[in-house]
């Protein structure tokens, strides 16, 4: 079944009106017709069992069939990535959405060999936001993740330090005790913040830093993990845990 996202104040109380881009691509590249049925999700969360209606130039409309309970995780899980090379972010934007990412936020790190100025860095988000869009689209998820503007490290740890859990993984760290009790103790409602080195992994001022700011710095085993790796691997976790 077809998935779209739209805004809140195109959901009525018995339709749902679809305009911009989607438009074209329901006309004229699915060739969907009246009566299909689709999947429609607001972009703040909401999911709507939907039968197409009218195919017009500027608008799709859908009747609302059904509401579906929302298949979010209970917590919010905001990964902070340190800024990897090459294509390797829209690899692991496209997964993190996949397991359930509510925020991906880019950081500059010592060790990020990619330096991005604003003009290339702004490109990037537009690409980047586009990747999690489609991949929430085919992953079914009820709201589209944000990857949101680039970040200093220092600004990252700043703001991660409000949230009611903040876990590093880094490959210094011993004790998976540590790593399985504090996963068992996430509590539906939160916000984590999960932080994952770049290539090279964190310099040990970092994770000091880190840690004076709330951290968990916590392991994930005994083998070394690539930066596209580590994160994924802490989200499947947390996803599991989390899991209704």
């Amino acid at each position: 079944m077809y998935h779209f996202f739209v805004e809140p104040h195109q959901i009525g109380a018995e339709e749902i009106r679809i305009e911009g881009a989607d438009v074209n691509h329901i006309r004229n590249v699915l060739r969907m017709k009246p009566g299909e049925k689709i999947l429609i999700s607001s972009r703040e969360g909401g999911d709507y069992f939907c039968r197409v209606e009218e195919l017009e130039p500027e608008y799709v409309s859908a009747k609302i069939l059904e509401e579906r309970e929302n298949n979010e995780l209970p917590a919010r899980i905001h990964l902070f990535q340190g800024l990897p090379k090459g294509d390797k972010m829209e690899l692991i934007i496209q997964k993190a959405v996949e397991l359930g990412v509510y925020r991906v936020i880019p950081v500059s790190m010592k060790r990020s060999v990619v330096k991005l100025d604003a003009k290339k860095a702004d490109a990037k988000g537009k690409r980047w936001n586009a990747v999690s869009e489609s991949a929430a689209k085919q992953s079914k998820r009820s709201l589209i993740p944000e990857v949101a503007p680039l970040m200093t490290y220092k600004e990252a740890v700043k703001e991660a330090a409000g949230y009611d859990m903040v876990l590093l993984p880094y490959e210094s760290a011993d004790g998976i005790r540590k790593t399985r009790e504090l996963l068992a103790s996430v509590k539906p409602g939160t916000d984590i913040a999960v932080f994952i080195g770049p290539e090279g992994g964190f310099e040990d001022e970092e994770v000091e830093l880190a840690r004076e700011n709330r951290a968990e710095i916590v392991t994930l085993g005994k083998r070394i993990l690539r930066t596209e790796t580590a994160g994924l691997c802490m989200l499947s976790a947390l996803m599991l845990q989390l899991e209704v």
